[in-house]
C-alpha cells in the first residue's frame, strides 16, 4: 500500500529541488509539470482541444505549442488561464491518477503538483507538503530567475494561490528560506521519520 506525498509550494519557492532530492534517493515521482507538456504534444486531443479554442496562432511552425507565446496570452488574462486550465485538466488528471496508480506498490510515492490545492488534488493525497518561501522571497527570487520585471512576477505569483494559505493547509511544511543544503536536510529527517513509523 503507497502512501502518496503530494508536493507543492508556490513558483520560484524551490519545488523543483526539493522534489529532485527526493527521486535522488530513488522515490518515485509523479510529474504534473511532465504530464502537463506530454498532453499537448503534436497529435494529442490536448493539443488539439487549445487549438481549437485559441487559434492556430498558438503553434510554431512545426505545429508543436508555443508555450511561451501561450503564456503571454494566458498571464495577463484570468478568464483565458481559467479557460486553459479547464481545457486540459482532464486530460493531466486523468494522467496523474493514472501514473499514482502504477506505482501503488512502492511505500513511498512523490507527487509534484504546482496548483495541487488550486485543482483539489489534496483529496488524493496522503499528506500535502508545501515548500515554504515568504512572498517577498519568493517574488524576488522569481524575478532573477526568469529575468522578469516586478510587474510580471506578481502577475504570476497572483496565478496561483498565496502560498502563505498553502502553508496554512499543508500537513508538512519545509521551510526553504535558508540555504538549499537546509531543506534537504528537513526532507531528509522526514523521511526518517516516515520509515521509522513505517517499519513499526
Amino acid at each position: 500500500m503507497s502512501f502518496y506525498l503530494g508536493i507543492t509550494g508556490g513558483i520560484a519557492t524551490g519545488k523543483s529541488t526539493a522534489v529532485a532530492h527526493f527521486q535522488q534517493l530513488g522515490f518515485p515521482i509523479v510529474d504534473a509539470d511532465l504530464i502537463a507538456r506530454e498532453v499537448v504534444l503534436p497529435g494529442t486531443p490536448g493539443l488539439a482541444s487549445v487549438v481549437a479554442a485559441f487559434g492556430e496562432t498558438i503553434l510554431t511552425d512545426q505545429g508543436a505549442l508555443n508555450r511561451d507565446f501561450l503564456g503571454e496570452i494566458v498571464f495577463s488574462d484570468g478568464d483565458k488561464r481559467k479557460q486553459l486550465n479547464q481545457l486540459l485538466s482532464p486530460f493531466i488528471r486523468q494522467e496523474i491518477l493514472h501514473q499514482m496508480a502504477t506505482f501503488k506498490e512502492q511505500p513511498l510515492v512523490i507527487v509534484d503538483i504546482p496548483l495541487l490545492y488550486e485543482a483539489g488534488y489534496d483529496q488524493y493525497m496522503d499528506q500535502v507538503a508545501v515548500i515554504y518561501v515568504p512572498e517577498a522571497i519568493q517574488k524576488q527570487r522569481l524575478m532573477i530567475r526568469n529575468q522578469l520585471s516586478e510587474a510580471e512576477a506578481d502577475l504570476r505569483i497572483a496565478s496561483q494561490l498565496p502560498i502563505e494559505k498553502k502553508k496554512v493547509r499543508a500537513d508538512v511544511v519545509f521551510d526553504n528560506q535558508d540555504s538549499v543544503a537546509d531543506l534537504i536536510q528537513q526532507i531528509d529527517a522526514w523521511i526518517e521519520d516516515f520509515i521509522g513509523k513505517v517499519q513499526v
